[in-house]
This record gives structure tokens, C-alpha cells and sequence, in this order.
């Protein structure tokens, strides 16, 4: 199992590309950034990770492919990912575009990691009904598929509408950089990973039983004919992991566990990295 680390990526905190080239100078395998475009300030739904106030570094998150594409400038090995991307918040015409861009400059290093979002008020800010949020999720990957993978593309739904159409440029990593859904605990949820995505990235807080949480992932993908070992775990740890939880990810069989950084500037963040560096030397 790799290690990654996932940083907030605040105006704070180290600079993408600084904190970028740390991580593959220590042996890092990848490097996640979050998104919210935004926090809308007057806010009913409550803060999934236990409730009560939301992180101030929620409201000051800077843009993730910006960031991620100057981390691909400054490293050559490590794998940069978003964590998550909000589908539903972006217009899927520009975001493929995007995404090939990113995949392109990074030389296929690009892990795209997507969701719905949790909070209503700042979707709807997007026009996005938050009760149909999935529908315009799926809609929007599906075009976005379509955009990556055929020269002419066309695409009918509900929520995207569009007839032969080029976008480019495509994809570098065939047919597309791997989409990796964040999700909660249902069963739904795992099986809109198997329909559309490529990994899983399980929001450990809100699980339960991990265990029988993958299991129903593979018995989903049995059933619709996929192999689970073509669903790929990814382990995202919202609070800082000791070694024997690392070791539980790995019995459990992620393919890696991302290590939240403390939203601090480098005087802390590189004897962190410097300390879970060690751990994955361990682990591996």
C-alpha cells in the first residue's frame, strides 16, 4: 500500500508546487487537493465530519487544477489527484477540457477523484437542486466520457444537452485518467462506483463496518460483471492515522491511504511529512 497526503491547499499553507516537490523528494506516491469553489456564509446543512462548525480552511481552499497543474511542473513521478472534484458544480464542456489538459501536462499522472458534493446552499448557488445533484453528477460524467474518448461527440440528457461537437485535447491516460468516486456509506453509492468509476474512495468517518462495506462493493461489481479487483480502494484519513490503522488499511487491501497535512505552514507540515515518510517506509 503507497501513501499519499492531502493537503487543504489554503493561501496559508505551502504552495502547491513547494509542497509537491517535498512529497516526491520524501517518497510520496501522490498528492490530493480538495474543492469548494466557495462557503456560502448563512449554512443549514451541518458539517458531515460530526456536525458543528465548519473548518475555517474550508472557505479558503484555492483552486485544485491550478494547483495541481503547477505541481506537475516542478515533479516528474509523483501522482496528483483532486479530492474530490464537485462534479455537479462545473460546466462539463470546460471541465473535460480541464481534465485532459491536466492529464496531458502531467503526463498521465492525473487521479481524478470525484463527488456530489454535501453541502445544499453551495450547490444551489451552482443551480444545482441538491435532491437531483446525482442525476446531474452521472449526466455530467457521462458527457464528460463521451467529450474524452470520440472525435465527434453528442450527448442527451436532462442536465446536458449537446449534438457533434470536437473537444480538444484528449485524454493522455486511455480512455481517460482514472475517475475514483468519494463517497459515503450506502450501497447505492457503491454501486454508482462500479457503474461509473474506476475506485473508490470510501469516507472513512461515516462507515461503520469498512469490512462489509467492501464487501458489498465487490459482490456489486460481481453481480454487474466487473472484477473488484478493477475497483481500486483508496483509504482518505480526515484525522492524523497511526501506524496500526495504516496497517488495517492495508490488511483490508487499499491500494493506498491518503494522510491529511495539518492546515499549518512548512515549520510543521515538513516534520510531518518528514514523520509519515518513515511510516511508509514501514509499510512498504
Amino acid at each position: 500500500m503507497q501513501l499519499g497526503i492531502l493537503s487543504f491547499n489554503t493561501e496559508y499553507t505551502m504552495p502547491a508546487d513547494e509542497l509537491a516537490r517535498a512529497c516526491e523528494e520524501r517518497g510520496f506516491e501522490s498528492l490530493w487537493l480538495p474543492e469548494h469553489t466557495h462557503i456560502p456564509a448563512s449554512r443549514q446543512t451541518p458539517y458531515p465530519a460530526g456536525g458543528g462548525e465548519l473548518p475555517t480552511e474550508y472557505s479558503h481552499m484555492s483552486d485544485p487544477f491550478v494547483g495541481l497543474a503547477a505541481a506537475a511542473a516542478v515533479t516528474t513521478t509523483l501522482k496528483l489527484g483532486t479530492g474530490i472534484s464537485l462534479i455537479p458544480e462545473h460546466e462539463p464542456l470546460a471541465h473535460a477540457k480541464r481534465v485532459a489538459s491536466l492529464d496531458r501536462i502531467s503526463h498521465g499522472r492525473f487521479l481524478f477523484g470525484v463527488g456530489a458534493g454535501w453541502n445544499k446552499e453551495e450547490m444551489q448557488n451552482h443551480g444545482v437542486p441538491p435532491q437531483r445533484r446525482w442525476q446531474v453528477f452521472t449526466e455530467h460524467l457521462e458527457a464528460m466520457k463521451k467529450l474524452w474518448t470520440e472525435e465527434e461527440a453528442s450527448y442527451h440528457g436532462e442536465f446536458v444537452h449537446f449534438e457533434r461537437i470536437w473537444s480538444y485535447p484528449k485524454p493522455l491516460t486511455k480512455p481517460h485518467p482514472p475517475i475514483i468516486l468519494g463517497s459515503m456509506s450506502s450501497r447505492l453509492a457503491r454501486r454508482r462506483v462500479v457503474e461509473l468509476c474506476d475506485g473508490w474512495i470510501p469516507v472513512e468517518t461515516l462507515i461503520d463496518d469498512m469490512s462489509a462495506a467492501i464487501a458489498d462493493l465487490h459482490e456489486c461489481a460481481c453481480q454487474a460483471g466487473r472484477d473488484p479487483a478493477s475497483i481500486p480502494i483508496s483509504f482518505f484519513c480526515i484525522d492524523v492515522p497511526d501506524l496500526q490503522r495504516l496497517e488495517r488499511y492495508q490488511e483490508l487491501g487499499g491500494v493506498r491511504t491518503v494522510v491529511r497535512l495539518p492546515t499549518e505552514g512548512r515549520e510543521v507540515i515538513l516534520p510531518f511529512l518528514d514523520r509519515y515518510a518513515e511510516i511508509a517506509r514501514k509499510l512498504a
